[in-house]
């Protein structure tokens, strides 16, 4: 809810009026309730701000996003003193934004996103012009409109009552009747856009439905900074959007995103690079420099978080305000309180006031405590305002999530539509090697993060990294000072096992023991047949010598495995049957062959 303008550059002002901005005014001299259907994405909101600003400049608009309120944000029974009895009365008290001091246009968004309680006093004001016990005319109201995307996936209601329908005047627009073009254009001059919207405009209906102007504007702007375009592409449900056009089975046909996007590089002159170093660090710092919401999704542990918190500390010479979502309730972001002149105001957290530079980090983005703080988070990261207050000299908001699944579990994340996706300047998919967590591990902990990240990098494979993070590898270390096991530091999947990652080598470089490795194997196979015998006959899991030969054999390369074959076969007809079903895993043809004769022997 706000009463200020989101400004376009004035030179993008000077062109014939668009449909959309036309109904506007139309609806304003009628004095009639305005419904206006669009998809997502196609400047509906960004066109009512800019031409109530220019065309009526007397006049305020006052900006509901339905879609984030809760039942107390708009109205509220409140015990208030009665000025000429002097008792306490019971009064409804209205938001104070609808008591602007000025006339003014109501914008209710995303109306039929709003919860049952919601609906209810949105189509009281639709109806009526009216809340409550206060008419809104007399409080200024010169028009009331409401925007919406019919998508089912978007909404929560439909409206169906002949009575209220037949109360507004209903406009349907598409992207051609706003003024997103004009917007662009002046926003990224010196490009010239004409042929990146001739692009556009030859796109099938459902490419550019996909590729909607905001997504467009936030691809430009990923180029402008130099950055990869799929940047500025969503994430869906933790996957990068494609666009497809659906084939006539409906499933999705050829995916045009790489094409699409080299060649709105090629139309403003810009490079599309397939990434760019440090970029965790290279996206927020853009983040500050052109205030962009970001969002970065990627594995747990890998240290995402505090790179963000750091590279923020630096640009901003403060820490960022952090919320974690899980743990955030709305009163942790504003509370409503009846205010002296009658009105429902609403008292910001203090973090959020002061002229100091701000940026929010929200942690755990997808993981919400409920709805109602989500919807405040979503009024924040779409409107940069809160409770209907622009939050002074916010700077940048990085959300940081997980994604839906990992190593092949679901991971507790709650779903988005595109609508919550697209309000990204940047989406980016983070990879633990785009982290520099080993530099701070190191200077952290010395010579034993110089140990244990020698055996992440050389001694496990490549499912063994995924699942040993920074995080872990901190914890690691930490059981390793303290003479603990190791093994309490691998995460726990649940009735007595643990993460499947074998630890004898890390052991083995902790206590200074040379490595072994298939040839010193291959020198003392009748010990090594011995031990592994002995580890079988304890427990049929095995032991630490399994997983050490485990772990030779399974990082070995074919020709060495072909070299000591006599001595492979040996060892792994004492290996656990769930060890040896691991090797032909993610095998090459001539892997999986060698593999399946060594096993074909052991059976004979």
């Amino acid at each position: 809810m706000t009463t200020e303008s989101r400004h376009m550059p004035t030179d993008a002002r000077q062109s014939p009026a668009s449909r959309l901005e036309s109904f506007i005014d139309a609806m304003i001299d009628m004095g009639q309730t305005g419904q206006v259907f669009g998809e997502h994405g196609i400047g509906k909101t960004a066109t009512f701000f800019s031409h109530i600003g220019r065309a009526h400049p007397d006049t305020a608009l006052v900006y509901v996003p339905a879609a984030n309120l809760t039942p107390d944000d708009l109205l509220v029974n409140a015990p208030v003193r009665d000025p000429r009895s002097g008792e306490l009365v019971l009064r409804q008290l209205v938001m104070s934004q609808l008591k602007p001091g000025r006339p003014f246009v109501l914008l209710i968004d995303d109306s039929l996103q709003a919860g049952d309680t919601i609906q209810s006093q949105l189509m009281q004001i639709a109806c009526d012009w009216t809340l409550g016990e206060h008419d809104l005319r007399a409080l200024g109201c010169v028009g009331v409109f409401l925007t919406d995307n019919e998508s089912s996936a978007e909404t929560s209601a439909r409206r169906g009552d002949l009575a209220l329908l037949d109360r507004m005047v209903t406009l349907r627009i598409t992207a051609n009747d706003t003024s997103w073009r004009r917007h662009l254009a002046a926003t990224y001059r010196p490009w010239d856009l004409r042929p990146v919207f001739a692009l556009w405009a030859s796109l099938p209906s459902a490419v550019r439905d996909l590729l909607s102007p905001r997504t467009l504007d936030h691809i430009l702007a990923n180029a402008r900074e130099g950055f990869p375009l799929r940047w500025g592409l969503p994430l869906i449900d933790g996957e990068r959007l494609r666009l497809a056009e659906p084939g006539p089975d409906g499933r999705p046909g050829p995916n045009r995103t790489a094409e699409i996007l080299d060649r709105i590089a090629a139309a403003v002159g810009a490079a599309n690079p397939p990434t760019v170093p440090d970029p965790v660090r290279q996206v927020v710092k853009a983040a500050l420099r052109n205030r962009w919401t970001v969002l970065l999704q990627g594995p747990p542990g890998c240290g995402k978080t505090e790179l963000v918190r750091e590279t923020v500390r630096e640009g901003l010479g403060r820490d960022a305000l952090y919320f974690s979502l899980p743990v955030t309730n709305v009163e942790d972001l504003c509370a409503p309180v009846p205010s002296p002149d009658g009105t429902l105001d609403n008292l910001l957290a203090s973090k959020f006031t002061g002229p100091e530079p701000k940026a929010v980090v929200w942690d755990e983005y997808n993981r919400p405590k409920d709805k109602a703080a989500f919807a405040k988070l979503m009024e924040i990261t779409q409107e940069w305002s809160l409770a209907g207050r622009r939050i002074e000299n916010l700077r940048a908001q990085v959300a940081v999530q997980n994604p839906p699944y990992h190593l092949g579990r679901k991971l507790l994340v709650s779903r988005n539509n595109i609508a919550q996706a697209t309000r990204f300047t940047a989406s980016l998919e983070v990879a633990p090697e785009d982290i520099p967590a080993n530099e701070w591990l190191l200077a952290r902990y010395g010579s034993d993060a110089e140990t244990v990240l020698e055996w992440w990098k050389h001694d496990i494979d490549e499912e063994g990294r995924a699942w040993i993070t920074k995080r872990t590898l901190e914890r690691l270390i930490k059981l390793h000072r303290r003479g603990l096991p190791l093994e309490m530091g691998l995460v726990y999947l649940g009735d007595g096992e643990y993460a499947p990652v074998p630890l004898g080598a890390l052991i083995d470089r902790l206590r200074g023991r040379p490595v072994t490795g298939l040839r010193e194997l291959a020198r003392a196979a009748d010990q090594w047949e011995a031990r592994l015998r002995r580890a079988a006959e304890h427990s049929a899991e095995g032991g630490d010598d399994s997983d050490v030969v485990h772990q030779i054999l399974a990082n070995a390369e074919l020709s060495q495995l072909r070299k000591h074959r006599a001595v492979v076969a040996r060892l792994v007809a004492q290996l656990p049957a769930k060890l040896r079903a691991t090797y032909l895993v993610g095998a090459s043809e001539q892997q999986e062959r060698f593999w399946i004769e060594v096993f074909t022997g052991i059976r004979r």
